[in-house]
């Protein structure tokens, strides 16, 4: 079980994994060496899975955030997937749903033709609602 320390640790390393220990420890009222410690055993036990860092997709040029609920028209999903595997540039998340829908595709374009381009190739294999994104309230 995670205590209150145990999750400010986290909450600081979601921030920024890139801390110093001794930082990390200063922000938590624990020493560089028992932060340490702590971390290790998170990692140990599976719950940091990994670190990663987070790109600003805009900078990169991909300007338009869509989210795709997919409506699959068979079964027989498996040439939605294969589709969406040779469309990596574009799919940030492809996740399978209940609900209103089979899969909710999370998508980043550089342009509206390019997202046409997608959806038209998308349409040969499911049935699709697109919703564009226009600010994310939490940033």
């Amino acid at each position: 079980m995670l205590d209150h320390t145990d999750m400010r640790i986290i909450e600081e390393l979601s921030k920024t994994s890139r801390i110093t220990m001794k930082e990390l420890g200063e922000k938590v009222h624990l020493t560089g060496q028992a932060a340490a410690s702590r971390v290790a055993k998170l990692e140990d036990n599976g719950v940091i899975d990994r670190y990663t860092i987070k790109v600003n997709q805009d900078k990169l040029g991909y300007s338009i955030h869509a989210l795709i609920n997919i409506y699959t028209k068979s079964t027989h999903h498996q040439p939605y997937l294969s589709f969406i595997k040779t469309q990596e540039t574009y799919v940030i998340n492809n996740y399978k749903i209940s609900g209103d829908g089979c899969y909710l595709l999370e998508c980043r374009f550089p342009s509206n033709e390019l997202l046409d381009e997608f959806l038209v190739g998308l349409n040969k294999h499911v049935n699709y609602k697109l919703s564009i994104i226009i600010n994310n309230m939490q940033q």
